[in-house]
């Protein structure tokens, strides 16, 4: 009998980078919606390389801002794109066709709660993921400028 071979799953970063494409391909026609969840492309630059980094993040909106959440999956370290943001606030966002420049900012211990709530019904997993860390996830206000 032969031996049949299996294709390897795209690495993270592959299916990222794949999504992202797509979404900026398409003015977000194909790829805003992953698994149901609203999504936006957020580029930052390398806090270390300098070089633009992109992402693909679940969103919510809130008077105007889009709001993300720095969940990494509920691990003890923050995902690099937070790093970055915090070195450089100033990002570039698309959500759908709307690009546009923002500042970042990690919301207030005051805001936090009902911006958690916000991703958290989006997003319910996100209650999952801060149950598994000892870390504070971040929530994240991106302001367009």
């Amino acid at each position: 009998m032969a031996e049949q071979r299996q294709e390897p799953l795209p690495s993270a970063r592959d299916w990222v980078a794949e999504h992202a494409q797509q979404y900026v391909a398409t003015n977000g026609e194909e790829g805003h919606l992953w698994r149901g969840y609203p999504t936006l492309v957020l580029d930052t630059i390398g806090r270390r390389s300098g070089q633009p980094r992109r992402q693909m993040l679940i969103y919510g909106e809130d008077g105007g801002n889009y709001i993300v959440v720095a969940s990494k999956g509920g691990a003890d370290d923050h995902p690099l794109w937070y790093n970055n943001l915090v070195a450089q606030p100033e990002v570039r966002v698309q959500v759908k066709a709307d690009r546009f420049a923002a500042r970042a900012r990690t919301a207030t211990p005051e805001e936090k709660p009902r911006l958690w709530k916000l991703m958290a019904d989006i997003y319910p997993p996100y209650v999952e993921y801060q149950a598994k860390t000892s870390r504070d996830i971040p929530v994240i206000i991106l302001e367009r400028v």
